[in-house]
């Protein structure tokens, strides 16, 4: 089912790279009360963890953004707010994103559900309880609707939240290479160089290339994550990973939050009603950005829209202390 947002976007905050731009720049950084963990891989790599842990309530397993962290904007405060409700949740931070290199050659990519299916079994082994739920933003929002799809009626989670997501990767490549939308491809490139540096510092890379000159996301990809995950190349690499054509398989309740004007795609980007399955709901904001969604009627006062939302979808799912949202 496809239906629109009764989200309102600020109309100090009308344009899509206003609405990006403006949490990343001036949102604030709680400090959410968890516990940190490096946690083993069956391949002999790691990675970090925060346990929300201290409540009873259902737990949910979180994934970031491209280069994302805890520090993201949108992590901490969704953290904080879960807290606040009463529900548990771990921080899945990717390999390499939680401050420190993966020691393994290759890192994370938008395709690979691996490590999130084999943290839905470890929280489980460690907490002793079943992990519920499932959120992710941008590319972890990709990796969430993948799995989803693969795993069809396999998947036990009551309900999976994916936010802003690149659902056709060629087409995120191709729309950050044209006009403003550079600028975000500059910056997120900018960081996949510094964390690929940071990985080979003391070892030999297995590639041949000066990452410096690559210059966009597909050559990065063609170049880098490609080679590095065992795909032939970029358009492999695309359209293996690209979630829209798993969604139809999904079989686990779903609500994809998604801005129209997201500067990180085009319009064409987003499914139509004929590929979703009747599980997925897509819902639709007639503005918002890349996981902006910043509303509010007074100018430099904002209001963040995606937690509320979120929490509204997971009580429907997981009802947990009605009065605490007031």
């Amino acid at each position: 089912m496809i239906r629109n947002s009764a989200f309102k976007p600020a109309w100090w905050l009308s344009n899509p790279h206003a609405q990006t731009v403006w949490p990343f720049l001036f949102r604030r950084r709680p400090e959410p009360n968890t516990r940190t963990e490096s946690v083993e891989l069956p391949d002999g790599d790691f990675l970090d963890i925060a346990w929300l842990d201290n409540n009873a309530g259902p737990f949910i397993l979180i994934m970031h953004g491209l280069e994302g962290s805890l520090q993201s904007h949108y992590a901490a405060n969704l953290l904080q707010q879960l807290d606040a409700v009463g529900y548990s949740a771990v921080f899945m931070h990717f390999r390499g994103c939680g401050g420190r290199p993966n020691r393994k050659d290759r890192s994370y990519h938008s395709g690979d559900t691996k490590d999130f299916s084999f943290m839905l079994d470890y929280i489980e082994q460690q907490s002793g309880r079943r992990v519920d739920a499932a959120i992710g933003y941008s590319l972890g929002g990709n990796v969430l609707l993948k799995w989803l799809g693969e795993t069809g009626a396999k998947s036990k989670l009551k309900i999976a939240i994916a936010i802003s997501v690149p659902f056709l990767l060629g087409d995120t490549a191709t729309r950050l290479e044209k006009g403003v939308s550079k600028l975000y491809q500059a910056h997120l490139l900018s960081s996949l160089k510094r964390s690929y540096k940071v990985r080979f510092k003391d070892r030999p890379s297995p590639l041949n290339i000066d990452i410096e000159k690559l210059k966009s996301f597909r050559e990065y990809d063609d170049q880098v994550t490609a080679p590095l995950n065992g795909f032939r190349g970029v358009d492999h690499y695309y359209n293996e990973s690209s979630s829209r054509q798993y969604l139809k398989n999904i079989q686990s309740p779903t609500l994809i939050l998604h801005a129209k004007d997201d500067p990180f795609m085009w319009p064409t980007t987003i499914p139509t009603q004929e590929e979703l399955s009747e599980c997925v709901t897509l819902e639709l904001t007639k503005g918002g950005g890349h996981v902006g969604f910043v509303s509010g009627a007074i100018p430099g006062v904002a209001h963040y829209w995606l937690e509320k939302r979120i929490i509204e979808e997971l009580q429907l799912h997981m009802p947990i202390n009605q009065d605490v949202l007031g």
